[in-house]
């Protein structure tokens, strides 16, 4: 199904209904239908496409998802990306796609203004410092917009994501695959019809796109962040009875941090998270902080979106649960051992997904070589080690480039930090290989504590005490205030290897 058909379902439905809360006023569904429809009128007007690329480049706001609404309407494809990201990486994304109009920013116009463009694109800004306004492109939008041809294999967008190192990805999402992956999301989550939800992860980001989306479908209200601010999160939550987080593990760290302050945060009744592990430490405050009723661990990819979930994480920590409604999953058997037991003597493996799945892409934008890596037999490769349990369910080890090679042995820092989270004056923990003489590589053990107290020696024998071999313990730890982050908001975990870090 085409997702402007769920649009215009749901506006049908519920025309005065509010869709989006952004900057202190409520959106109706309404109101978006009618800008979305005069900007894809003036779109149309300068020459766009069926399935012609139009790259975006804003922040969280109602302009980023009125430009969203319209692009889908005449059948084209929506390319957001990070503003915040490199020229080169810009240029590339910009070139990649060969997009026909760029949305950014008036802030951002200088960022594309010397790059050497390989197609005749459009630049439109918030403000005017680009060839039109978006304001412009509003007014100017008159006439009735015709029929478009589409189709479900039609892509809705192309998300980029970096990976682990070169050129970033481009993943084409068909509306089949948004549309199988937004229905799986509604339905793993428990979303009902009036709930609402915290739209704090970016849009160019596969969770931020499933939050809004998934609250289209229902006919709910996506409370729009531009930035990311804790207390105006816990404040929105209690002013506006929200109901449901989709968020990251360290955006619900940020939450929780907040102290200064009491909030009213009883109508939050499904908490999800995504993107990262969460610890034990993190998973127990965050349930007796909000007290949920549903917790949910989602674990997925911009490719394939769900790979399996666990709604059992309260009992089951270091479960990532199973196989999604659309999903088949199974391990596939890699050279080394691993020294993990997770109540089960299961192979330990890579985790590849079935490309069967309607949430499942087809290959990488204009990457053959891309593409080839990780699909084989229809089965997408994802990089992350892990193992399946009698029960069922996957237990994710991590990640196959983050295995250190260590006296010879193949360990992999997830079962490491398992331990050191379970510590009560351990808040979070992360290890990595350093380069060691003797060694090949030496365990580096990095601590965000509750005490500064906390020792070496207290350290590695409650490692001792938790069973945890001579070979596996780390011979380093460093104590910090905070762990580097990537854009993303996932622990970079290179910047710790490179010592580019602040230390307690």
């Amino acid at each position: 199904m085409h997702l402007i058909d769920i649009y215009n379902n749901t506006l049908a439905r519920s025309p005065k209904d509010s869709a989006v809360f952004y900057n202190g006023a409520f959106y109706s569904y309404e109101y978006i239908h009618n800008q979305t429809e005069q900007l894809a009128i003036s779109l149309i007007n300068l020459g766009v496409g069926k399935q012609d690329r139009i790259m975006v480049m804003l922040k969280n706001n109602i302009e980023n998802i009125i430009v969203f609404w319209a692009t889908q309407k005449i059948n084209a494809v929506y390319v957001p990306i990070n503003m915040d990201m490199t020229f080169d990486y810009i240029k590339y994304c910009i070139e990649d796609v060969e997009a026909k109009v760029l949305f950014l920013e008036d802030e951002n116009a200088d960022i594309v203004k010397d790059i050497k463009m390989t197609n005749d694109l459009i630049i439109v800004s918030t403000l005017g410092e680009a060839d039109f306004s978006l304001e412009e492109m509003l007014k100017n939008g008159n006439g009735n917009l015709d029929e478009i041809t589409k189709d479900d294999e039609d892509l809705a967008l192309i998300l980029y994501t970096s990976g682990t190192s070169g050129r970033p990805k481009g993943v084409p999402r068909t509306h089949k695959n948004e549309y199988a992956a937004t229905m799986a999301h509604i339905i793993q989550n428990t979303y009902i019809r009036g709930d609402n939800i915290i739209g704090a992860v970016q849009l160019y980001h596969t969770m931020g796109m499933k939050a809004f989306l998934s609250m289209t479908f229902l006919g709910g209200c996506y409370f729009v962040h531009t930035e990311y601010d804790a207390e105006d999160i816990l404040k929105q939550i209690q002013d506006y009875k929200i109901t449901t987080l989709f968020l990251t593990p360290t955006q619900i760290h940020d939450l929780l941090t907040v102290t200064n302050k009491y909030f009213d945060v009883s109508s939050i009744r499904v908490i999800s998270y995504a993107g990262a592990p969460m610890s034990t430490n993190l998973i127990n405050r965050c349930n007796e902080f909000f007290e949920p009723e549903e917790f949910i661990n989602h674990y997925g990819s911009t490719e394939v979106y769900t790979i399996s979930i666990s709604n059992n994480i309260r009992e089951k920590p270091w479960s990532a649960g199973k196989a999604g409604i659309h999903s088949q999953i199974k391990i596939n058997p890699i050279n080394g051992d691993y020294h993990i037991d997770y109540k089960s003597k299961k192979e330990v493996g890579e985790i590849i997904v079935s490309l069967k799945s309607d949430e499942a892409f087809k290959g990488y934008w204009n990457r053959p070589d891309e593409t080839a890596k990780v699909i084989k037999d229809g089965w997408y490769h994802t990089g992350d080690i892990g193992r399946i349990l009698d029960s069922g369910e996957l237990v994710v080890v991590g990640r196959l480039d983050e295995m250190i090679l260590s006296n010879g042995e193949n360990i992999h820092p997830h079962q490491i930090e398992q331990v050191l989270n379970n510590h009560p004056d351990v808040i979070e923990s992360v290890v990595v290989g350093e380069t060691d003489e003797r060694l090949g590589e030496m365990i580096s053990a990095y601590i965000i504590s509750n005490s500064d107290k906390i020792s070496f020696l207290d350290l590695d024998s409650y490692c001792k005490i938790s069973g945890l071999s001579s070979h596996l313990r780390p011979r380093k730890y460093t104590f910090l205030d905070e762990l580097p982050l990537t854009k993303k908001g996932k622990i970079n975990r290179k910047l710790l290897q490179l010592g580019k870090f602040n230390e307690s």
